[in-house]
């Protein structure tokens, strides 16, 4: 090999390269056909392998997905519970308030009533000059 090729001489040396590959794949062995159906079934297997290992990569995407909508539905009626709890505290409470304003209000008035006739109960030194 020269510093100066010339281009017959680097297309010839890229002939006898091909030349050479060729005589190469040519003297390769053939393959039997039991070879043949075991590289298939080999690649089949590594296939369905690669096939099945999406499937449940998938599946466990979907399950987190679920999970994760069923912790979101969880949460809202938690909160919902939650909500509805504090309202019936609130009612409950209303409700106390205006049974203890009614009581007030029914021990004001009974203090303002007047006493029936011959009682005089509020002298009780009357009582017995009758």
């Amino acid at each position: 090999m020269t510093y100066n090729d010339t281009f017959s001489d680097r297309a010839g040396r890229s002939a006898d390269a091909k030349k050479a590959l060729l005589e190469k794949l040519k003297a390769a062995p053939k393959l039997s056909e039991a070879e043949l159906a075991e590289r298939k079934a080999a690649r089949l297997a590594r296939e369905q392998a690669v096939e099945d290992e999406r499937a449940a990569k998938l599946a466990a995407i979907e399950a987190e997905k679920a999970a994760i909508e069923q912790a979101k539905v969880d949460a809202e009626a938690a909160r919902l519970d939650a909500k509805r709890q504090a309202e019936e505290q609130a009612a409950a409470k209303a409700a106390e308030k205006a049974a203890a304003a009614e009581a007030a209000k029914v021990k004001l008035a009974a203090s303002f009533m007047l006493p029936a006739k011959g009682s005089e109960s509020r002298y009780p030194a009357r009582k017995g000059k009758k």
